[in-house]
């Protein structure tokens, strides 16, 4: 079964200081640990793919407007608390492997080291509806 991990970033709380503020050991030391973390999934068989996404400020919400044009505004909205800023989607057996990986890499290091415990939400990724649809 396919499941997508959803690496939700939060820079409204003090456990999670902007990473603008990181120092630059600090990012290299993240950006290393996921590398070795999709190193380990795709050494496992698991790994489909994964992402970091571009900060929420380039993101945009598009709409269908008048006659199917794309009608674009900024996005999300300034409010947002929290943003995806990336994901994973891995092959793996059962529910429970999927949630051990997101365990792992919710632990990846942020300032001073100490593993962020960020909110990964994990889905799985359906190949048709249900039978009950």
């Amino acid at each position: 079964m396919r499941y997508m991990l959803l690496m939700q970033f939060s820079e409204q709380t003090a456990d999670f200081p902007s990473i603008g503020t990181w120092a630059p050991e600090e990012i290299q030391a993240h950006i290393a640990f996921m590398k070795d973390a999709n190193k380990k999934i795709a050494d496992a068989g698991e790994f489909v793919d994964a992402q970091g996404l571009a900060m929420p400020e380039q993101a945009r919400i598009v709409r269908a407007g008048e006659g199917g044009a794309p009608l674009i505004t900024e996005g999300p909205y300034p409010e947002t608390k929290e943003f995806l800023a990336g994901y994973w989607i891995v092959d793996c057996d059962t529910p429970e492997r999927a949630y051990t990986i997101a365990a792992h890499v919710s632990a990846a290091p942020g300032p001073g080291g100490a593993p962020l415990n960020m909110a990964i939400e994990v889905r799985q990724v359906m190949s048709a509806p249900t039978e009950e649809l």
